[in-house]
């Protein structure tokens, strides 16, 4: 065996060794790194398997042993390059489906068949011998049909993992660079012998790649050392970005749409790629039919907006956040949170601690939150505030003779006749059981007395007809004033205001009385 074999061999057997060594390193620690470090060990093995049989068939005297030599380097070669690629795909966070496994596997699969059976269809190597030149263990070789597919799929897989790397280079910080040089130079050296090996560049009969794999390997020792590779990796962008709940669209400092989430093609499915670069009001407009409703500035604010997405009426809360400080104009984030069943969730409690479930209208709690509210901004203009309490008069009579069911349309009834004859600002709930009040801000006692008493017509005039006939409803009302000259509080003018009432029910029904000094 000349030198020359023994330097090649030696070469070979060094990317055997050091990747054997990084495969049992990353085996044993394993448990203290990321899933990545599997992917890792399986292409590491394929490797050591490639370059152990391409030393062993240095080292042959026949064709018989030259043949199973390469038989043993596809055990390991035609797979290293798709494993290498997902190697890179799972450390940047891309999601890897089943049917990516079948497509990346079937060629080098049908590629280990076709050099297993070669001397049955030579497919694979059209010619397969000993050199005549230069004798065992050089080889003379014309590829084959197969042997092109399979070049061509080995190529695109290196050449699309160095892509994928080096797309990554300007958004990776710089502490995780190593990483990526390491990962860059990886798929780059053995890609570049390839090629040049493939043109017929290197020594003939000699493949040069196992010779130069030390070299990757190295890098990438050298990155688990300086950098944590595997321990400690810069997840990929898009694996946050598209994991991320909330629909997310970024702009450019001239406010042109410039990316997007999956959440957010998700809510807007009129979003696609196709409009990358075009204004957002323009995109916005496309989207939802309409102007953006709020004007765009760098200073972050939060807002809410009603669209209606898939014939489906959806609320979203808005949220902008600059990408860097104004005056660098780097652009800005608007974030969509769908807050539709939240929303609906907060409706529905607050109707149900703000509204009568019967009727509808304010409950007594609402009305107290309110009224107060109301009572002292008509202190602070000085303006007039009435209160009149409305009571249906002989109520029980009706639930003992009709029931109770009968007694609750009449209470929903009245509230609606009532309302019916309302205007805006006026506060009207149901004070408790047969009991509404309606609180009048601007109004003086004279006008609280005009409108009881057209509510009280209004309701005797519409009676509520029932299966069993007509039942005649009339009410009696108090009205009372709230005075200027003092701090009267709202349940002191309520006393009032129910004094008034008692009055009117003492003297007959279906009538309004209004507070005075001398009422009782």
């Amino acid at each position: 065996m000349n030198s020359q074999l023994t330097t090649f061999i030696t070469l070979m057997c060094t990317s055997g060794v050091l990747n054997l060594y990084l495969c049992c390193r990353v085996l044993m620690k394993r448990h203290h790194y990321s899933t990545i470090a599997n992917f890792f060990v399986i292409y590491a093995v394929s490797v050591t398997i490639y370059c152990f049989a391409a030393a062993f068939g240095l080292a042959a005297t026949t064709l018989e042993q030259m043949k199973l030599s390469t038989i043993i380097q596809y055990i390991g070669l035609p797979f290293s390059a798709p494993l290498g690629l997902l190697f890179i795909m799972k450390y940047l966070g891309i999601t890897i489906k089943k049917k990516t496994y079948l497509a990346l596997f079937t060629i080098p699969i049908i590629s280990l068949i076709m050099v297993v059976t070669n001397d049955y269809h030579h497919l694979h190597y059209r010619v397969f011998e000993v050199d005549p030149n230069l004798g065992a263990p050089f080889i003379y070789m014309e590829i084959g049909i197969w042997y092109m597919i399979y070049g061509s799929f080995t190529f695109a897989c290196m050449f699309v993992a160095f892509l994928l790397v080096l797309s990554r280079w300007g958004e990776t910080d710089r502490a995780y660079r190593t990483q990526l040089i390491a990962l860059i130079f990886g798929q780059l050296v053995p890609m570049l012998t390839a090629f040049v090996y493939l043109i017929g560049l290197t020594p003939p009969g000699i493949d040069p790649v196992p010779m130069i794999l030390w070299v990757s390997s190295l890098l990438y020792l050298w990155s688990i050392n300086s950098s944590q590779l595997f321990k400690i990796m810069p997840i990929a962008k898009d694996a946050i970005f598209n994991s991320i709940n909330d629909g997310v669209i970024v702009l450019d400092e001239s406010d042109r749409v410039i990316e997007f989430n999956n959440a957010c093609e998700q809510m807007f499915p009129l979003l696609t790629r196709s409009l990358f670069g075009k204004g957002f009001d323009d995109v916005w407009l496309s989207l939802a039919g309409r102007a953006f409703p709020f004007p765009l500035s760098h200073v972050a604010f939060k807002s809410e907006i009603e669209l209606v997405v898939n014939n489906s009426k959806r609320v979203y809360q808005i949220r902008t956040s600059a990408l860097e400080p104004v005056t660098n104009g780097k652009g800005m984030l608007l974030i969509f949170t769908d807050i539709t069943e939240v929303n609906r969730l907060q409706k529905k409690l607050e109707q149900q601690a703000y509204y009568d479930e019967l009727t509808e209208i304010f409950n007594r709690r609402a009305f107290f939150t309110h009224c107060e509210e109301e009572i002292a901004a008509a202190r602070e203009a000085s303006n007039p505030f009435t209160i009149i309490l409305l009571d249906i008069d002989y109520f029980r009579k009706v639930n003992d003779t009709y029931g109770h069911y009968i007694g609750d349309r009449l209470l929903v009834h009245v509230a609606k006749v009532c309302q019916a004859e309302l205007t805006e600002g006026m506060l009207f709930a149901r004070y408790g059981g047969e009991e509404f009040v309606l609180a009048l801000s601007g109004r003086t006692i004279e006008e609280g007395q005009i409108i009881a008493n057209k509510l009280r017509r209004k309701i005797q005039e519409q009676p509520l007809l029932i299966a069993e006939g007509i039942i005649s409803v009339t009410f009696s009302s108090g009205v009372a004033e709230a005075m200027k000259t003092n701090e009267e509080t709202l349940h002191q003018l309520l006393n009032k205001a129910d004094q008034a009432l008692y009055a009117a029910k003492r003297d007959g029904r279906n009538r309004v009385h209004i507070y005075t000094e001398n009422l009782l």
